[in-house]
């Protein structure tokens, strides 16, 4: 799964620094499953008063799946994204990924969800071709 990169983006590029603003436009037209999943998180986490927001529902397809682990792979993807939505992201298997504010990385909570005992725990037959 690779970025729609258009001409100007790569020209820009080219010529010296990408504007974050443009790269994440085109995340979010390249990637929209994982843009929106995102976004939805983040709105989640901000209109809510629990200590993070996650999905635990599959991608309907291999198409989505692979756009979400294709924005999570990529520390630029990632770290674009994060600072657009204002979130620290976590990710746990083929879908499981939470929306924590920034200064949560570290705490408690967002420590317990990114541990080795939560990933073992989060595991299961279905999650193996992932």
């Amino acid at each position: 799964m690779s970025l729609d990169v258009s001409p100007q983006l790569l020209a820009e590029a080219e010529n010296g620094e990408v504007r974050e603003q443009d790269f994440v436009e085109t995340v979010r037209t390249s990637l929209p499953y994982a843009y929106d999943l995102i976004a939805r998180l983040a709105d989640e986490l901000r209109s809510g008063t629990a200590e993070f927001a996650d999905n635990q529902t599959p991608p309907p397809s291999e198409k989505e799946r692979g756009q979400l682990l294709r924005a999570l792979s990529s520390d630029a993807i990632r770290g674009s994204l994060e600072r657009h939505f204002g979130i620290a992201l976590a990710f746990q298997n083929c879908h499981r990924v939470a929306a924590f504010p920034p200064e949560a990385r570290g705490g408690e909570t967002h420590t317990r969800f990114t541990s080795l005992r939560s990933q073992i725990l989060n595991q299961s037959p279905e999650f193996r071709d992932c």
